[in-house]
């Protein structure tokens, strides 16, 4: 078999230079996106300015506030990313035929076979790199190496705006003296259990034995045996270049500022979120089957309840009717509550033929927001709402977007 060659390309601080775009005095500046700084939340990106004082993605925007309190907080502009992810993604389709977006600021390419266009791996990379500057505006970090699973730790690596060609045999003395955490899938969990019998870089676990790693760690266990000796195993890699792109799940969370008891507030913010939820299914072309809410009171105590619907829906109003009914079957009256969540899922091919029963309903909502669709990418999310969630309005808080499989499920 023909040695491939892939590319990670990883976006740098997408989100805070999305905002520099928009707003050249950002730059250089400690930038926070997320929300601000002494409210709920979490951080979604970071400058490298701000990192510096130990910020980083998913760090509580009250732990950041604390340690770089004279930050620019900004909620940020999910219209603004999407848009220039889709700018990323028409750089890339220029490269490779085979490109996968592994979330919205990070993609893989299968570059085998592309030398008589692009030149060597290296060469082809770094005019990759150029043309993106070029056309987004934005600066990039290449990884390049023979599995998807190296070129991901080369991008990282080469950050910020850097290119790293891991060699064709290499790939094991690249990964050794690593930090066990670089491996992709590994997360605070699955690297305190490493710890705890003594391994902490890449190297030590390569020289573990397979059977010893799958009695501990089960399938994963061989899967990270695999990646220690770089190699595409386990997760994410089980399937080539675009064969598996697009979400399993569409979801979006609301955490109140204070926890709150009041029933239309409640329901209003459901009726938003399902508002979020309709529209990224059908910017994605989606029909959900499953509907799931997720609520968290005021003791921490989560819960989460879905139905299986019918027939698979795009529509807000449908989302909305059905959460709604878990919310109410769910929630105690009285009962304060922090952050409430719809979850979509199980995504499936609608009817052909539309519900007679329901008198047309249902089309007429798809042309009504298809409508209000198209207000909004020329006037912005808050241009217009049902009616139901204009209570429940709130600026939406956006998040570095986390690849659709994860290895680690234990976190």
């Amino acid at each position: 078999m023909a040695a491939h060659t892939y590319f990670h390309v990883d976006m740098d601080a997408f989100f805070v230079s999305v905002e520099e775009l928009f707003d050249p005095s950002l730059k250089g500046k400690p930038v926070i996106v997320g929300g601000k700084g002494p409210e709920r939340g979490v951080v979604s990106a970071a400058s490298y300015a701000a990192r510096k004082y130990g910020v980083h993605s998913a760090m509580p925007l009250r732990r950041a506030y604390e340690l770089c309190p004279h930050a620019i907080f900004l909620a940020g502009h999910r219209e603004r990313y999407a848009e220039y992810s889709r700018r990323v993604r028409r750089v890339l389709d220029d490269f490779s035929p085979l490109v996968e977006m592994a979330s919205i600021d990070e993609a893989y390419l299968d570059m085998s076979g592309t030398a008589r266009l692009f030149g060597p791996p290296l060469r082809a990379a770094h005019l990759l790199h150029e043309r993106m500057k070029e056309r987004t505006g934005l600066n990039c970090s290449v990884g390049i190496a023979g599995a998807r699973m190296v070129a991901k730790v080369a991008s990282d690596q080469a950050k910020p705006n850097g290119v790293l060609w891991v060699m064709p045999g290499m790939e094991a003395a690249f990964l050794a003296p690593l930090e066990v955490r670089k491996i992709p899938g590994v997360g605070k969990v699955t690297e305190r259990r490493l710890h705890d019998i003594g391994i902490r870089r890449v190297g030590d676990l390569a020289g573990l034995d397979e059977a010893f790693l799958e009695k501990r760690f089960g399938k994963w266990g061989l899967a990270l045996a695999g990646k220690a000796h770089g190699l595409d195993a386990g997760g994410w890699y089980d399937t080539p270049v675009g064969e598996d792109e697009g979400p399993k799940s569409i979801s979006h969370e609301r955490t109140f500022g204070e926890d709150t008891a009041d029933p239309e507030v409640l329901e209003a913010t459901l009726a938003r979120l399902a508002e979020m939820v309709g529209r990224r299914l059908r910017e994605h072309g989606l029909h959900a089957r499953t509907v799931q809410l997720k609520l968290r009171d005021h003791r921490f105590h989560t819960i989460t309840r879905a139905r299986s619907l019918d027939r698979a829906t795009q529509l807000d109003t449908e989302i909305f009717t059905e959460v709604r009914r878990l919310f109410r079957a769910a929630w105690k009256p009285g009962t304060k509550v922090r952050l409430l969540g719809v979850h979509t899922s199980g995504f499936d091919t609608p009817a052909a033929q539309l519900d007679l029963l329901d008198g047309g309903q249902s089309e007429r909502w798809r042309s009504v927001l298809a409508a209000a669709d198209r207000i909004r990418d020329k006037f912005g999310d808050a241009s217009v709402s049902l009616a139901k969630a204009m209570r429940g309005r709130f600026r939406e808080r956006v998040h570095e977007a986390q690849p659709r499989r994860e290895e680690d499920r234990s976190e």
